[in-house]
Parts: C-alpha cells; structure tokens; sequence
C-alpha cells in the first residue's frame, strides 16, 4: 500500500514539493537545519532564502516527517507556491540532438540518456525532448511544460486566455492543457492528476 501524499505537499512530475513562507534568513536556516536532524541524509533537497524554504523530496513518508518538524517550529506549509519548469524541445531525432545539448549544457555528451539531458550537478533542470514528425522550419521547437499544483490550473488558463492566449488542447487534461501565445508558440500547462 502506498503512503498518502500529505495535503500540505503537492506531486509536480515524479517529486513532491511544498513552500514554507518564514519571516527571515534565520528562520528558513533554523527550519533547514531541523530538517537535517530528523530526516535521513540525502533524502530531502531544501532551497531557501529569506522569506522562504522550498523542500522537494521522493516519498510521502519522508513529507510527512518534514510537515511535523515545521509544524514543531510553528510553521505551516503553502503548497500553491511550488511550480516546476521544465524546458522540452521537439525533434524528430533524439540521438542526433541530445548529445550536442549535453555537451553544451553540462560540459560532457554522455549526460544524455536517450530522453533528456541531466545535470549530475543540479545546476540546472533537465532539457527533455519531444518526438515529433520531421518538419520545415519554421516551426516551434522549444516550448516549456510548467507543473503546476492542480488547483492553480483554472486560473493560470483564466489569465492567459485574459493575456491573448488561447487554449489549442484539453484531450489530455488534466494531465496536461495546452495552451498558445498570440502568436502561437506553445506552453504546457501539467499536472500529476490523470498520469498512469
């Protein structure tokens, strides 16, 4: 049986992600450090600032410790702040194209694995690519897949429609609705809701 995702979290591509807000350096680094204490070494990656400590981690059980050590600081969680970018670029050849935007990305080919590109440093978020028919150019080639939790969907599709967009494609939502600019280049809009 698999551990229920804490309401306090939300599933953007294969991680869980939460945002909890703070009110200064010290206290993000005081969250950051009891998170250090209760929670196995590697499991979680936590980013923060001043005003905030962001914290992704791959298992529920592991969220669910995370949610108690900020509820022990008095910290609450507000999961509508997470969203995950992801850059993918349409091909007809992967092989052909992979490698050079591993070389360029990361400095070395071979951080391409059939599918993607992936920085073993964590500098940056993976380059995906997209199969496609082969085409002329023009045509767009790079668009983003912004993950986003479910509930932001209906007002993020709201203001880009109120911006000049449009939206091409629903058949897939709510795993994903495609949405276009006014000129036509596209942006998926994702969720983790109706994914196998």
């Amino acid at each position: 049986m698999t551990h229920p995702i804490p309401p306090d979290w939300r599933k953007l591509v294969t991680s869980l992600h939460t945002r909890y807000p703070t009110t200064s350096l010290t206290e993000s680094a005081n969250l950051a450090t009891a998170i250090a204490a209760h929670v196995s070494p590697g499991s979680p990656e936590v980013r923060l600032g001043g005003t905030f400590v962001d914290v992704k981690v791959e298992s529920a059980e592991v969220a669910e410790r995370i949610s108690q050590v900020a509820a022990d600081l008095g910290l609450k969680a507000d999961p509508l702040q997470v969203t995950k970018l992801e850059v993918g670029l349409d091909t007809s050849d992967r092989e052909l194209v992979g490698p050079f935007w591993a070389a360029v990305l990361t400095g070395d080919a071979k951080n391409f694995d059939e599918i993607e590109v992936c920085d073993p440093t964590g500098r940056f978020d993976a380059l995906w690519f997209q199969l496609t028919d082969a085409h002329e150019t023009p045509r767009q080639r790079f668009h983003y897949d912004l993950w986003l939790p479910i509930e932001l969907v209906p007002a993020r599709i709201e203001a880009a429609v109120a911006a000049g967009g449009t939206v091409v494609s629903t058949d897939e939502a709510p795993a994903f609705t495609v949405l276009a600019d006014p000129e036509g280049n596209k942006v998926c809009l994702c969720t983790s809701e109706g994914r196998d």
